[in-house]
């Protein structure tokens, strides 16, 4: 007799698709206005950045120091990541977003060529104002979709 149960799939997810949609900055709020997708636009995949910022910075070098507690009169141990140059910030910035996106249909170039989702191409479009902000929104949706996920299990999860 086989067991029934809940089957989790422990492969890494390649994302959640959104259709795009257009933003602008209004400059008397100083917010940023967002558009409803419309019909027939491109559409891409993002996977929440989380997993590779806490693997980077695992990797990380820390530096540990003793500083002067001035209430206590105590020296304390303090642990810190050391700085990074700008080419290891903008190298950490492009293999970011390389990992976040996962996959894009129907995005095209000036031209009108169907752009690949390629490392290259990732780059070019995150430069992209436009897409910089797509992106970002999406990546908030993200994680505010997980944070309403861990409330409503911790809510499931207290016993009555």
């Amino acid at each position: 007799m086989q067991e029934k149960g809940t089957v989790f799939d422990f492969k890494e997810s390649e994302g959640d698709w959104f259709d795009f949609f257009e933003s602008h900055v209004d400059m008397e709020n100083e917010k940023i206005i967002y558009d409803d997708p419309k019909p027939g636009t491109g559409r891409a995949c993002f996977r929440s950045t989380t997993p590779f910022i806490a693997a980077k910075m695992a990797e990380r070098k820390k530096k540990h120091e003793f500083v002067l507690n001035t209430k206590s009169k105590a020296m304390e141990r303090i642990v810190y990541l050391e700085e990074i140059s700008p080419e290891e910030q903008q190298k950490f910035n492009d293999d970011m977003y390389d990992y976040a996106i996962t996959g894009w249909e129907r995005f095209f170039d000036a031209e009108g060529n169907a752009l690949e989702c390629t490392r290259e191409n990732k780059l070019k479009l995150a430069k992209v104002p436009v897409f910089d902000r797509f992106m970002a929104r999406c990546l908030e949706i993200q994680m505010n979709g997980l944070a309403e996920q861990k409330v409503v299990i911790e809510k499931n999860s207290k016993k009555p």
